[in-house]
């Protein structure tokens, strides 16, 4: 049945009919290696519905299916509204593009509301389902509709549909009367849902209220359960800052201490006093250690959480003195303040369909952990990484691991999502950037780690490639932050003059004149932006990955660029 564009979406929903019923077997996406069961056909005759959803439709359970993710419904009347609004995709905006079993005329999101019974047939005895989450988007709407960053446009303008729990098994069958059997929140449509959900993120008392809605499916319940936490968290943590001047740090034990290799060491270190709402999992992470010395050294966590880590620290050549340290001197059970500060440095570019990481020697440690994450969760990723020699490669049970096949949650299909290949350089093996660029494909993401050798000349590969910044990122782990002195004026300070000389930065200026709470950083090394101050007038020589091209007339990175002559700053 075709879908009506002259439905009045904004009016109530008592009842409708199902259009169509839908489910699918998964399959592989075209152009992927990744499975997905977005692909449904119309079912003829009665289907069977229990508490999992129709008998025979099948989800990668990572994202999809389970109790409160049984039936996906969607209302027929947007696909004359996508059709119009992208009319080069309008012959895939048909019932079924996106992956629904059900396929309704009036229901929508403006008149379905979280926590709904919906009956379908007997509304006594017949299937019974409860509204339980909005439809989250990902990248595989992008690549279905051939269509970059599409994805987010289904929450911004609410036509994303919703996920059904069952609580009643029954049949079901095109045809069929769908009913509302009770409304229990009446204020909570899924489209206001989507407002604090995805649009209005920091509304306290909203996502307080949100939180206490039981009948919300775990995934979005638990997204307002995380913020009311972290709220009060961050709270604590400004009271404290008003009476405290300096970066708050934390003690951590190296509780082991490993060879990876002739140069690369790895450690692994606990807090002392472990904080149970620190974060849960890091990903591209940064931890700012604090040596007996003085320095301050920051090193790419390589996986864990914020109460316990593991670092992978090669030692340079020459070293200036962190490095040294970790690999001369620290031994199993020292002590290091390290930062309370860990910051994910690397952007996550969820809206890909294909994800390419680029590292040379240490500089995987920036991406094992994401690489990792993204084998759990089935996205198409290949990782080339460029060695000295067979013996010089650190982490290598992780590196076997993420190339090795692995069974699904449910054991029924293959996740061969990533893919390493290895270039080592005492073979004479080389990256062949410009054909990585070349070969990344439609709606592809690219990130850079390594050597500056391997980052300049992937910069110019991927200009030569077309690629722009939205498409690829340049994660430094080391950084020069020497030059010429400059003079800053900070004019919300007094407009007071200071001198930056030639083998500080500005960040270290700032600090030591106005204290360490005054300029948050993190990675130190232009990664990160957390560093990020304002800039009101002058010329500066931007270094660093982490300042957008159109934020540069008016930010710098005070913990690497540096301004020429005379620059006047916020802080």
């Amino acid at each position: 049945m075709a879908p009506a564009a002259d439905i009045d979406l904004d009016a109530p929903f008592k009842e409708d009919i199902i259009l169509e019923v839908r489910s699918g077997r998964m399959k592989t996406m075209p152009g992927l290696t990744i499975q997905s069961g977005i692909d449904k056909t119309k079912c003829e005759g009665v289907v069977t519905v229990n508490h999992l959803g129709i008998d025979g439709d099948e989800h990668d359970p990572t994202f999809h299916g389970g109790r409160d993710k049984a039936v996906h419904g969607y209302c027929s009347s947007h696909y004359p509204q996508w059709q119009t609004e992208y009319p080069e995709a309008s012959s895939r905006f048909v019932p079924g593009g996106f992956g629904e079993n059900l396929v309704t005329a009036h229901m929508n999101e403006r008149n379905v509301c979280i926590g709904d019974v919906i009956s379908v047939g007997d509304p006594e005895t017949g299937l019974l389902l409860q509204v339980s989450l909005p439809r989250q988007p990902c990248f595989k709407l992008n690549h279905r509709f051939r269509l970059k960053n599409f994805a987010p446009q289904t929450y911004t303008l609410s036509r994303t549909g919703w996920y059904y729990r069952v609580l009643r098994p029954g049949p079901l069958e095109a045809g069929m009367p769908i009913a509302l059997h009770e409304r229990r929140h009446p204020k909570w449509t899924i489209e206001r849902l989507q407002e604090y959900l995805h649009r209005n993120q920091d509304d306290a008392e909203m996502n307080e209220e949100l939180s206490r809605i039981e009948e919300m499916g775990d995934e979005a319940r638990g997204a307002f359960v995380k913020r009311v936490a972290k709220a009060k968290a961050a709270a604590t943590r400004k009271e404290r800052a008003a009476t405290e001047a300096a970066e708050e740090w934390k003690n951590y034990k190296i509780i082991e201490k490993k060879r990876q290799t002739d140069r690369i060491a790895s450690f692994i270190l606990e807090a002392e006093k472990p904080d149970p709402d620190a974060t849960s999992t890091l990903l591209g992470a940064h931890a700012r250690l604090k040596l007996p010395s003085g320095l301050v050294r920051s090193y790419s966590v390589v996986s864990g959480t914020a109460n316990r880590f593991e670092l992978g620290i090669a030692l340079e050549e020459p070293s200036r003195g962190g490095s040294a340290y970790m690999h001369q001197v620290a031994a199993e059970g020292t002590i290091l303040p390290i930062s309370s500060q860990l910051t994910s440095g690397v952007p996550i570019s969820s809206a890909s369909s294909t994800h390419t990481f680029i590292a040379g020697g240490i500089g995987i440690t920036a991406f094992l952990s994401m690489v990792s994450m993204f084998k759990k969760v089935h996205l198409n990723t290949t990782l080339h990484y460029a060695v000295r020699s067979d013996s010089d490669i650190p982490f290598r049970d992780t590196l076997d691991s993420l190339s090795q096949p692995a069974p699904n949650k449910d054991g029924k299909i293959e996740d061969s999502s990533v893919r390493v290949v290895l270039y080592h350089k005492d073979r004479g093996e080389r990256m062949d950037l410009d054909k990585i660029f070349g070969e990344l494909g439609w709606n592809g993401h690219a990130y850079v780690c390594g050597p500056s050798r391997l980052m300049d000349a992937a910069l110019v590969a991927s200009k030569k490639a077309g690629l722009t910044e939205d498409d690829v990122h340049f994660e430094a782990f080391g950084a020069d932050t020497t030059g010429d002195p400059f003079e800053v004026e900070v004019l919300n300070r007094d407009s007071k003059m200071l001198k930056v000389d030639a083998e500080e930065t500005l960040l270290e200026v700032l600090r030591r004149e106005f204290g360490t709470a005054q300029v948050a950083s993190s990675c130190e090394v232009g990664n990160c932006g957390t560093c990020k101050v304002a800039l009101k007038k002058g010329r500066v020589e931007h270094r660093g990955s982490a300042l957008p091209e159109g934020e540069k007339d008016d930010a710098l990175l005070s913990c690497v660029s540096r301004g020429l002559g005379k620059i006047s700053i916020h802080i």
